[in-house]
């Protein structure tokens, strides 16, 4: 029989570590909040772009940009948000986040243009961006290394109760309040959460912070929402080689090189782009914006099949979504069991290649195809995020020392948030342009003006097809089999991004590690390619 392991192995004080699943769950609370608020909005999407007073009659590069404002915000802040926290304390970071994000949601919801909830939803990122990390560096301070993986698959576990949660929630909200409820729910959530927060979670930090950079901040956002821009431009012009849209685009890039070059050359980098040697840990981070890329794509255009195709209700949308969600909340907190038994690389690989197939498998959907499909192709998209998610998140955590937590979940966390971003700017462009080239024909009747407008997305064609009476009929079918062709080509290009991944992790996550001699402690992980 072993020795036991002696006390100056413990790292977490006494007092925290017997309340730790207590604070794992405050801090799922926290994410709960912050994962919720997409995925509602996602079932409001068709309910914002018809026209007031039902909604706001936002055009689709506005709901993309309803949806981008919050993103961009969030991943441009999140290093400097990671790095506060590490220097002042993860916990008032916590709070002060969840503070700014339920007056962001308050603001949200009395909106009273597309314009307004753009702004308003850029509030809430700005506070998201404070509570993100500082859930993931919590976490890997108040659990002991040989927990970690397990609370960490319960946090990724936690992202799909907020995916399953919102759709429904959003439905039944939609079905009695008017679209605002969907962002005035996350208040009442908010003031639990803090107040729970206050009372059960540490505050922690970084003996060795690192300096706030403010000029790599800056470049990052710009960078990146010049890029954002300029994609969504493209689409809403139909037209990716118009001047406007190429200088835009070629402008973001470039900003973007120059904050690569500045990170590289400071003293204290909101980004250590040394991190990126580890060829491990940029597999791991491609992996999860890749996977993100692909699936909030998707979820943009699945919202759009399911109700205007379709013709199911907001509520009847997020049931239709469960499948994703339960396969996330099934897998998620098991994947470590099969990476323990098949290692990283096949787990992961295995994930991303199951979810390209399930992406490739929307290009199959069209108007009468059996609704228990979709629900399959659901189901089994979930179990291989799942099977992504939770091992890179633990290779992601574990390959940064233990103080440097709040910089690797910021890492992380950017760059699902620029990989979702991307994918609702690149392929929301490719179906918005694809459905204008289907439907532009079918249009020729119209002024030039109600033309373009018409054209934008399947929404705008209906709401004009309504307006004309019994004359806009003949557009209806039209309009669904320009949409239906949109998004087969969409998601094919989606089934692409996922194959990438698959071959990246196979490339460079570490295989199954060889078996630990008893009482020796696993570090490939970290280890794996220093």
């Amino acid at each position: 029989m072993t020795t036991p392991a002696g006390p100056t192995e413990r790292r977490v004080p006494e007092a925290v570590h017997r309340r730790r699943w207590a604070i794992l769950g405050v801090l799922m609370l926290s994410l709960l909040i912050v994962v919720l608020d997409n995925s509602i909005l996602n079932v409001a999407i068709k309910t914002i772009s018809t026209p007031a007073p039902t909604g706001l009659g936002a055009t689709q590069s506005e709901l993309e940009w309803a949806i981008n404002s919050y993103t961009l915000v969030f991943a441009g802040l999140l290093f400097t948000a990671g790095l506060l926290g590490d220097r002042l304390g993860r916990k008032k970071m916590l709070l002060a986040g969840l503070a700014v994000f339920g007056i962001g949601s308050a603001l949200a919801a009395e909106s009273g243009s597309p314009v307004q909830l753009i702004a308003f939803r850029a509030v809430m990122g700005l506070g998201a961006a404070f509570v993100m990390p500082a859930t993931l560096a919590v976490l890997m301070n108040v659990f002991e290394r040989d927990e970690q993986p397990k609370a960490i698959g319960i946090w990724a576990g936690g992202v799909g109760i907020a995916i399953a949660i919102g759709p429904i929630t959003g439905g039944v909200l939609l079905d009695h309040f008017w679209w605002g409820s969907v962002f005035l729910i996350n208040v009442p959530i908010v003031i639990i959460a803090l107040g729970l927060m206050v009372w059960l979670v540490p505050d922690s930090r970084d003996p060795n912070p690192g300096r706030v950079d403010p000029i790599g901040v800056v470049l990052s956002v710009i960078g990146l929402v010049l890029l954002v821009y300029g994609i969504i431009k493209g689409g809403q012009l139909a037209d990716f080689t118009d001047p406007q849209v190429m200088a835009t685009i070629a402008a973001g890039l470039a900003v973007l090189a120059a904050f690569v070059v500045f990170e590289k050359r400071s003293d204290h980098p909101s980004v250590d782009v040394t991190y990126f040697k580890n060829k491990v840990f940029s597999a791991a981070i491609a992996a999860i914006a890749l996977v993100f890329f692909a699936l909030m794509g998707v979820t943009f255009f699945s919202v759009f099949y399911t109700q205007s195709v379709r013709g199911y209700s907001p509520l009847q949308t997020g049931l239709l979504m469960l499948p994703l969600a339960a396969a996330q909340m099934i897998f998620a907190p098991r994947a470590r069991l099969v990476v323990d038994r098949f290692g990283n690389k096949a787990t992961t690989t295995a994930g991303l290649v199951v979810l390209a197939a399930m992406l490739a498998a929307f290009a199959t959907l069209d108007a009468d195809t059996p609704i228990w499909l979709l629900e399959v192709i659901f189901f089994l998209m979930g179990a291989g995020m799942a099977h992504v998610m939770t091992p890179t998140s633990v290779v992601i955590m574990q390959a940064l020392p233990r103080e440097k937590a709040g910089s690797a979940s910021a890492l992380s966390n950017t760059f699902r948030q620029v990989g979702g971003a991307l994918g609702i700017a690149i392929l929301g462009s490719v179906l918005s342009t694809t459905y204008r080239d289907g439907i532009e024909d079918k249009l020729s009747q119209l002024p030039p003006g109600v033309r373009h407008t018409a054209g934008e997305s399947i929404e705008a064609t209906l709401g004009v097809a309504a307006k004309l009476g019994p004359n806009g009929k003949a557009l209806i079918a039209p309009a669904n089999d320009a949409f239906l062709h949109a998004m087969h080509l969409t998601a094919v290009c989606g089934a692409g991004v996922a194959v990438i991944g698959a071959v990246i992790v196979a490339l460079f996550l570490p295989g199954r590690p060889p078996a630990p001699q008893e009482g020796q402690e696993e570090t490939e992980l970290v280890t794996a390619d220093h």
